[in-house]
């Protein structure tokens, strides 16, 4: 349960404020820069299967970067928000195969692979917040990512975690709970950012 009054809580309202004062223009920026910089990744060069998402609202946009990822012949599977908060899978076949889900979503329109379809992946590219040097992700909160995390560490899969993010998200701490686990990379419009394994 998020509490109002946390720590975490009060770092995504500071966040999601800034998020907020973004433009379209800014956004649409934002992702074509992001895209150019994720597709220079090692980690997405090499994949044959990348887990992403399609971003939403004012989130760093992910559509270049999937539609990049899809024309060169990488499995892309998307998520598919499950009644209890967990993700299931599905196959990206390009934007036509996006349909609008609760909660403002878009998610692919194809089979449903199961939530354990995600240990297939090579890189798992996250939604986030912010990350902080030791790599730990900020996440909405909401829980469906830290189910993920802890499916890919039951199934002992070594996916290259990466979460996507504005330039002004990469902060000096994130708190910290026992359940967290780190990235690999956050990657911004101006950048990579690279976390050293604890």
């Amino acid at each position: 349960m998020i509490f109002e009054g946390t720590p975490k809580a009060s770092l995504r309202r500071r966040l999601l404020a800034a998020r907020a004062l973004l433009t379209s223009d800014d956004i649409a920026l934002a992702g074509e820069r992001l895209a150019r910089r994720a597709l220079e990744l090692p980690e997405l060069a090499g994949a044959g299967t990348v887990a992403a998402y399609v971003s939403v609202g004012r989130e760093p946009g992910t559509r270049a970067l999937l539609d990049a990822l899809h024309a060169r012949g990488v499995r892309v599977l998307l998520p598919v928000l499950l009644d209890d908060n967990d993700l299931d899978w599905a196959a990206y076949a390009g934007r036509d195969s996006l349909a609008r889900a609760g909660r403002g979503l878009l998610e692919p329109t194809g089979p449903r692979l199961g939530p354990d379809a995600v240990a297939a992946a090579d890189a798992v590219l996250l939604p986030g917040l912010a990350v902080d040097g030791r790599g730990l992700r900020l996440g909405r909160g909401g829980g469906s990512y830290d189910r993920v995390l802890a499916r890919l560490e039951r199934h002992r899969a070594r996916a290259a975690l990466v979460v996507l993010l504005y330039d002004d998200e990469v902060v000096a701490e994130v708190p910290a709970e026992p359940h967290d686990h780190p990235v690999r990379a956050a990657v911004t419009p101006s950048g990579v950012t690279r976390f050293t394994p604890w």
